[in-house]
């Protein structure tokens, strides 16, 4: 850190130094302030939970000061849309049947959001799960040759028309069937485009070791750059493998490998429900899946299976369903007592009712593993969240706190409480870190002829107000958010700017 003015014409950073008998059209004094780049949020579900339309402001990460996203992350993006099928691969977030799409490649999408306004600058990764949904429609098989190769054709042209790689969701039913050639193929073509490899590993349970070490292997293999999507191991006794899971990632660094992955600052997630279900009930897809819950001998079959697997489904909270708003309860348990009976018949049923579509939270993180994740040097904080503003909550929609508060968390947890990071340390996690990993061109760092993506924070007054019980509260600290040289938060007051860019690779 070092004291200095900030020059800034028209959307770019053109002096750093002593400035002080220079006059600026509008000059903002941040004496005593610490001024970074602006955060780069590489894991954002902005577009996939459809908010970069229904609401573009995307208040609560302006208020974090994120300045750019991610989109297209676990497997699951808005484009290339091979067919209509492509995209059922984001219906597990919500509804779908509202939604209207005027483009199919990346080009027409990423124009077509050109056309609209946007708060932050947005980039997107090409789904894996979305092309196959494309090209295989509610098919979950393994990839024929035919296939693969209009897979890679689509991967290739997405990749040119300016995604910044690919993303996959290995745990979700239609890539579950994936295998390493066809990861391999795919991966291929982003290393010959420079472009990133990102994935929601396949298991984050009991075979949490064996899905990690499938992409290590691949990173090792084809020495792309690879990105391990929110890093987690769920339910207490998996714990301990964290420790050999992150073990395992600084070995793979020492051999020259470019692996790196994302994390949030809390104890509790947010997960598509289907997923925690005994694989088999969801093999097939959705529409296979809900026969056999809505099949009353066979909904016996699930009950005793999902009692066997020993996971506290009576610890989830229901986030979002279709039943929103006539829920009275959201916790499992509750609703389960209220109705007498078991949780795993409720939760059935919830599913059935939500045509499949349930997210939920669980606290089934270590602390521990949270804080050993952010301090590992491989690690990039993202919130995994999407923009809200405090009026969502009349939705009924309990959004998880990241959405609000994942950067200043880790400042004011870790860098000011803690003390475990400096302040350099946790601010490149944040930007510069995830601008070079991404290939995001000049931004991510404060240099004169970068592009003007600024965030001033009172060190002294850093603090996230968004909890478990109550997520929809800004933070304090961050006073000042400047996207490509405009003010989108000044002085704590929320500008009408829309400033935000479209990024192409």
């Amino acid at each position: 850190m070092y004291k200095a003015d900030i020059g800034i014409r028209d959307d770019r950073i053109e002096k750093i130094g002593y400035l002080a008998d220079e006059k600026g059209e509008e000059e903002l004094d941040v004496y005593g302030r610490m001024v970074c780049p602006g955060f780069i949020d590489v894991n954002n579900q902005s577009d996939t939970r459809w908010r970069i339309f229904s609401h573009p402001r995307l208040e609560s990460l302006i208020h974090q000061g994120i300045t750019t996203i991610i989109g297209g992350n676990c497997g699951s993006s808005l484009a290339p849309l091979a067919s209509s099928e492509a995209i059922y691969s984001i219906q597990k977030w919500g509804n779908i049947n509202q939604i209207n799409v005027g483009w199919q490649t990346t080009e027409e999408f990423l124009k077509f959001l050109e056309k609209q306004s946007l708060a932050v600058n947005f980039a997107t990764l090409t789904g894996h799960g979305t092309l196959r949904r494309g090209l295989m429609k509610d098919a979950t098989k393994i990839i024929n040759q035919g296939e693969l190769s209009g897979m890679k054709k689509l991967l290739e042209r997405s990749l040119k028309e300016g995604s910044l790689g690919m993303s996959s969701g290995l745990i979700y039913a239609h890539e579950r069937k994936t295998s390493s050639f066809e990861l391999e193929e795919l991966v291929q073509i982003i290393k010959k485009y420079q472009g990133v490899y990102t994935t929601h590993i396949r298991n984050e349970r009991e075979d949490f070791l064996e899905a990690l070490k499938e992409t290590i292997a691949l990173a090792e293999k084809i020495k792309a750059r690879v990105h391990i999507s929110h890093l987690k191991v769920m339910e207490e006794k998996n714990w301990k493998l964290m420790d050999t899971a992150l073990a395992l990632i600084s070995e793979s660094l020492a051999k020259g490998t470019e692996i790196t992955f994302d994390v949030y600052p809390y104890a509790h997630t947010e997960t598509v429900l289907y997923p925690l279900l005994p694989e088999w009930i969801s093999e097939g897809g959705k529409k296979i899946m809900l026969h056999r819950l809505k099949d009353l001998e066979m909904r016996e079959k699930i009950i005793t299976d999902m009692k066997k697997t020993g996971f506290d489904w009576a610890s989830l909270e229901i986030s979002k369903s279709f039943l929103n708003k006539v829920l009275t309860k959201r916790k499992v348990a509750d609703i389960a007592s209220s109705q007498n009976k078991s949780v795993e018949e409720t939760i059935v049923e919830i599913l059935v009712a939500s045509e499949g579509a349930v997210v939920v939270s669980t606290n089934s993180l270590s602390k521990k593993n949270v804080g050993k994740a952010i301090l590992h040097p491989a690690s990039i904080i993202a919130t995994n969240g999407s923009g809200y503003n405090l009026e969502h909550a009349e939705s009924g929609e309990k959004v998880h706190p990241r959405s609000f508060g994942t950067f200043p968390k880790v400042l004011a947890d870790y860098v000011m409480e803690k003390k475990a990071l400096s302040w350099e340390e946790a601010v490149k996690k944040m930007t510069s870190m995830p601008a070079r990993k991404f290939g995001i061109k000049k931004r991510g760092e404060i240099k004169e002829g970068f592009l003007a993506d600024l965030v001033v924070i009172n060190m002294d007054e850093i603090k996230d107000l968004a909890t478990e019980e109550n997520p929809y509260q800004y933070n304090r600290g961050i006073e000042s958010v400047l996207i490509n040289g405009r003010f989108a938060l000044k002085e704590g007051k929320l500008s009408s700017e829309m400033n935000g860019k479209i990024l192409r690779k």
